[in-house]
Parts: C-alpha cells; sequence; structure tokens
C-alpha cells in the first residue's frame, strides 16, 4: 500500500484547509453558483456606452495570479474563455468593523489554484485592464495540491510552457490548465469532428454504433486485445474495426452509415500510434472508389476550412494544401520510383529478395501483400507530404476490396497520404460471398503461419452477403492523425486527452 508523501506546500494548503472550517467556511460548497458572464465576453463588449449592462455581474474560475496590495487583492482568474482580473477591497468586501473573515479567507486563505466565484461591477482600472469590482467573493474549492509554475506576461498569458511529456500526458487535467495552447488543440478536434458530422449529415448519412466487443475482430489485419465473456464463458475481442457491422447495415438497407468508432489494436507506440484510436468509418451504397475519391476531396478541403479558416494548413515545416483535387499514384508505380524495381509481377519468393535487398526487414509469416506493404512503408510513404491518393493495390493486401474491373491481380482500393502518413483507406467494396470466403480462408492459412495480424473468417458476414450487398464505397479515416495535421501536432499523445502509459509508481 503506498503512502502518500506530501510536499511541504501541500502540507501548508491542508493547515488552510482546517482553519477555514473551524471558522465556518466551507472550502467545498454545494450550492450552485450563478455564473452570468465569461471572460472575453466582457472585455469585448464592455465600453462606457454599455456599462450599464454590466452593472450586476458573476464570474467565477481558477485563480492563476495574487498581487496582494495590503487592504486590496488584484486577483486574475481563469474560466473556459481566458484570463480576467478581480478587483478586491477589504473595506468593501466587509465594511463592518469585523475583518476576520478577510484575513482568514482572501489574506491567509487563498492559493493558485483555488476555484473562487465573484460578484460585482465591471470597471476599468487605472493601468487600463477590464476588471471586476468584487462586492461578493466565494470559495468554490480549495486546492490542495500546486499547479507547476509557468510564466506569464501582465495579463497573464503564459509564454514559458510546461513541455515535460511525462508530466503533460499523465496529468493532462493539469496541463490544460497552465498551457492554454492545449486547451486550443482539443476545441479545434471537436471543430474538426463536427465539420465532419455536418459534411455526412447534410448529405443524408446517418450515423450508427456498433458493437466495441467482438465475438471475431474482423474488418482489418491487426492483433486484437483478448477478454473474456464470463456468463457466456467465451472470449471476445475489443474492435480493431467497425467494418464489416457497417456493411451488415447496407446489407440491411441503409444507403449510407456511417461511426465515429473507438477502436483497439494490440501493437506497437509511438508518434503516430496508440493502442486506442478513433476512426470515421463511412459506407454508401452504389457507389465506388472513384466516387470517393472525389468526396474525401471535398470533405477534407471543408475541415480544413471549418478548423482553420483556409485549405493551406502549415504542419511543422510543410505547409499543406487540403485544396482539391489530390494527385492519384499507383503503389506499383510509387514503388517503383522511390526504389527503381518493378514489382508489379514478382510472386512472394522474389518479393521477399527485394526487401532484403533493400534491408527491409521481413519474416517467415510474411505473406505476398505484407512484404508489398513493407517496400512501401519504409521505401516510400514518408516521400508523399501533399495529400496523395495512392491506388490499385495488389489482392492480398485487400482481402475485403472488390477486383479491380479492368487490371489483374489489383483490387479497387486507395490510401490517402499526408506528411508522410496515411491518413484514409478506401474500397470498392467486395460484395461477392463467394470470393469473400476465399478471401478469408486464404487469411486463414496466413494465421496458420503465425501472421497474427491476418483476418478471421467470419461467417456470419459471409451469410449476410448471401442475402445481398449492393456495390458499396467504404472509407476509414484516422481521426487522430488527422487531428495531428491540422493542428499542427508531431505525436498522437498531443491530440489525444488522456494518452496510454505505463503505470505510475505511486511510491
Amino acid at each position: 500500500m503506498s503512502v502518500q508523501q506530501l510536499s511541504e506546500q501541500e502540507i501548508i494548503r491542508r493547515e488552510k484547509l482546517q482553519k477555514l472550517r473551524a471558522a465556518g467556511i466551507d472550502p467545498y460548497p454545494a450550492p450552485l453558483f450563478p455564473v452570468t458572464h465569461y471572460s472575453e465576453d466582457i472585455k469585448k463588449n464592455f465600453s462606457e456606452e454599455t456599462k450599464d449592462q454590466f452593472a450586476e455581474v458573476s464570474v467565477a474560475g481558477r485563480i492563476m495570479s495574487i498581487n496582494d496590495k495590503g487592504k486590496v487583492f488584484f486577483i486574475k482568474i481563469q474560466d473556459k474563455q481566458g484570463i480576467f482580473q478581480l478587483y478586491v477591497k477589504r473595506d468593501e468586501l466587509y465594511p463592518g468593523e469585523d475583518k476576520s473573515e478577510w484575513d482568514t479567507l482572501v489574506k491567509h486563505g487563498l492559493d493558485l489554484g483555488d476555484f473562487i466565484g465573484a460578484s460585482g461591477y465591471v470597471f476599468i482600472t487605472k493601468t487600463g485592464e477590464t476588471s471586476l469590482h468584487t462586492k461578493q467573493l466565494t470559495l468554490l474549492a480549495k486546492s490542495l495540491k500546486p499547479l507547476p509554475v509557468v510564466k506569464r506576461d501582465e495579463q497573464g498569458n503564459v509564454f514559458d510552457e510546461v513541455t515535460d511529456p511525462e508530466f503533460r500526458y499523465r496529468q493532462r487535467y493539469a496541463d490544460l490548465v497552465i498551457n492554454p495552447s492545449v486547451k486550443e488543440v482539443f476545441v479545434k478536434r471537436t471543430k474538426m469532428i463536427n465539420s465532419i458530422r455536418e459534411f455526412l449529415n447534410e448529405r443524408g448519412a446517418l450515423e450508427v454504433d456498433t458493437p466495441v466487443l467482438q465475438s471475431i475482430p474482423g474488418g482489418a489485419a491487426a492483433r486484437p486485445f483478448i477478454t473474456h465473456h464470463n456468463a457466456l464463458d467465451i472470449p471476445f475481442y475489443l474492435r480493431i474495426a467497425n467494418e464489416l457491422y457497417l456493411k451488415r447495415l447496407i446489407v440491411g438497407g441503409f444507403d449510407w452509415v456511417y461511426e465515429f468508432s473507438r477502436n483497439f489494436r494490440n501493437e506497437g507506440m509511438d508518434r503516430t500510434h496508440n493502442p486506442e484510436f478513433t476512426v470515421l468509418e463511412f459506407y454508401v451504397a452504389y457507389k465506388d472508389y472513384f466516387w470517393m475519391m472525389e468526396t474525401t476531396e471535398q470533405l477534407l478541403e471543408k475541415v480544413a476550412l471549418d478548423v482553420n479558416g483556409t485549405t493551406d494548413v502549415t504542419v511543422g515545416d510543410n505547409t499543406i494544401s487540403f485544396k482539391a483535387p489530390f494527385p492519384r499514384v499507383s503503389i506499383y508505380d510509387a514503388i517503383k520510383e522511390h526504389t527503381g524495381i518493378d514489382i508489379s509481377n514478382m510472386d512472394e519468393a522474389a518479393l521477399r529478395k527485394v526487401c532484403n535487398d533493400l534491408g527491409i526487414h521481413v519474416d517467415n509469416t510474411m505473406g505476398k501483400g505484407k512484404l508489398v506493404d513493407k517496400i512501401f512503408g519504409e521505401k516510400c510513404e514518408h516521400h508523399y507530404i501533399q495529400p496523395t491518393f495512392i491506388i490499385d493495390y495488389p489482392v492480398e493486401m485487400s482481402p475485403l476490396t472488390k477486383k479491380h474491373r479492368s487490371k489483374a491481380g489489383l483490387v479497387e482500393r486507395f490510401e490517402l497520404m499526408v506528411n508522410g502518413k496515411e491518413i484514409a483507406n478506401a474500397y470498392s467494396e467486395l460484395n461477392d460471398p463467394l470470393e469473400q470466403r476465399e478471401r478469408f480462408e486464404e487469411q486463414a492459412k496466413l494465421l496458420e503461419r503465425g501472421d497474427e495480424e491476418a483476418m478471421y473468417i467470419d461467417y456470419d458476414f459471409l451469410r449476410a452477403l448471401e442475402y445481398g450487398m449492393p456495390p458499396t464505397a467504404g472509407i476509414g479515416f484516422g481521426i487522430d492523425r488527422l487531428c495531428m495535421l491540422m493542428t499542427n501536432q508531431s505525436s498522437i499523445q498531443d491530440v489525444l486527452f488522456f494518452p496510454q502509459m505505463r503505470p505510475e509508481k505511486m511510491d
């Protein structure tokens, strides 16, 4: 059992807590506090002409600075919009002879990080700062742990953020308080998702939910997380993709369905991979992958405009344009361009030799599809900075994709590459149940060879296809990676509120 080791500051704050309670001041009161205004709205709208509208104002927030002038305190609080100053004068807050509560609460009881509420009227100080002339002050929540110290300018804005990733990712709640730019990333993430929803809903798509716990982990080539269903006494898997369930809904008669899906893959972690991640998938009846490329261009153009006000997005040292149209390059042409080798007619043995010649590590569990994927991933992918559709993959790489209408051995598939990474994967969906069964059986052989990412045979999905699925186009977007692009973040951990980390040692 761990014993909590308190710092000197934490001990002092707990002592203040007890003194407040002893004086009859509740440090965690139950009643609501009637907030009427927020910081930026006040600053934007207050003037000599509008001052009557700000004669009775109530604000609340976390204390970010305290300037003790004796009988006057200047306290800056942070609310959902920003920083706002309170002018707190002892003799106005406590006009009587008894000043004991001033001493207990304001003079000696308040700390940085505490939540307070204040009521009064808005005015402009001699230094020109819009402030609240406080008539009433209420402690709303006592902070027992001090926030990390950051440097702020005279307006209270942070100019020297805390950058330690161990602290920032593990204690995101504190990171959000002291690093305002972090909050803006997540506000943009929500804008991005709302923009996508708006695009799809306006076109008649239906948002749906599909199971997270699945008896067969289907829809992607990935290693699943395994759990156990006690009531049924059988293994279950956290979903690696929602594709097969969404296509079941196309079988059932919906023409366009979509889902923002939390997926789980029991694989490595790096700057662009997290075991738990968000994917948008949508499926549209009577369409193909050419239509899906055009729709993807339209969607991303809108998202960039809605989030950043421009189709040109800064990502590191690059300016990336989401202005349609995007180039289209076949995967074989991409490999030939960047390696000088034409692999279009090679069998598995020849591909394995190419990998060895190029210094690409492979093992005996990998079939033809995995070998092509490794070559492209290590030798080509990073070259595609501007949005580019990589199209027409070999059939071995795409067990759920319809064969190409005119190119033997290929399928109608594209991946969208941006800034050297895949952010979307799409197909003309395979809707021939007999061929789909054959593809699943090929995947089963790879499982027997030891490929933990090969697909299982989903017999229920095959049964659904046997009822008939219309021609369909489908796509999956990596929402976290797309958010990285739209917010200029280099690590997926920076666009996840609570990224996975090793358990903390609580000594």
